[in-house]
């Protein structure tokens, strides 16, 4: 069963979930897969499909993902590139990005006990592609994201999260990922707590929009 969502409603509502996914309780696996079955109807380019999706429920393992996930998150919380530093001196920003800064804190301490974790890998051969890798992205991303619409639309909150990409080697060993598949998010999974969520604040649209050129 879905929520009762406008297409409007659901874009404007898919907000990254750190603090509020429930830890306690199970998600069934088939509501994943549901998830996933509408992932698989996004594009990819020439219709190649070259996608594969690990779903993590096994305790051990997320505990061993989550322990690489938490190691970096300290790590990129402690450097200059922290969205809260970078942001420390703006005073309509700095507010936000420290709360922000709080909540990954949280999820990197806890990435290993959220109960779903879905890790989206595209075959790409043993080497990333040099220069445009947009068309390589273009053919999982999208399907990636219509994962998270449709677990928002289910109830699920997720979270996008790369990372744990830092360490792909490690992660790729430990579940097992064959040379010539690389891995694009790691997405937290699971029921949240709290009734729903509200639009996010942006940029107002007229200072980011050129028509015909900048």
């Amino acid at each position: 069963m879905t929520l009762n969502l406008t297409p409007d409603e659901l874009l404007t509502t898919t907000r990254t979930v750190r603090k509020r996914l429930d830890l306690t309780k199970p998600v069934p696996i088939e509501l994943v897969k549901e998830c996933l079955e509408i992932a698989l109807q996004a594009p990819s380019g020439s219709n190649r499909q070259g996608w594969q999706w690990i779903v993590v429920t096994d305790p051990q393992v997320r505990a061993a993902i989550g322990k690489i996930y938490g190691e970096l998150v300290d790590e990129y919380l402690d450097s200059n590139q922290s969205a809260a530093k970078l942001f420390a001196d703006d005073p309509d920003r700095a507010p936000v990005q420290q709360r922000v800064g709080g909540s990954v804190a949280w999820l990197g301490e806890h990435m290993g006990e959220v109960p779903v974790l879905v890790i989206p890998c595209i075959k790409a051969g043993k080497t990333l592609p040099v220069g445009n890798q947009a068309g390589l992205w273009g053919s999982l991303l999208p399907a990636a994201w219509s994962f998270a619409l449709a677990a928002r639309a289910r109830g699920l909150g997720t979270a996008w999260t790369t990372l744990h990409l830092q360490r792909e080697a490690e992660v790729a060993e430990l579940l097992g990922i064959p040379a010539g598949f690389h891995q694009a998010a790691l997405i937290p999974t699971a029921f949240y707590t709290g009734e729903t969520f509200k639009r996010a604040p942006r940029e107002s649209l007229d200072n980011l929009l050129h028509i015909d050129r900048w």
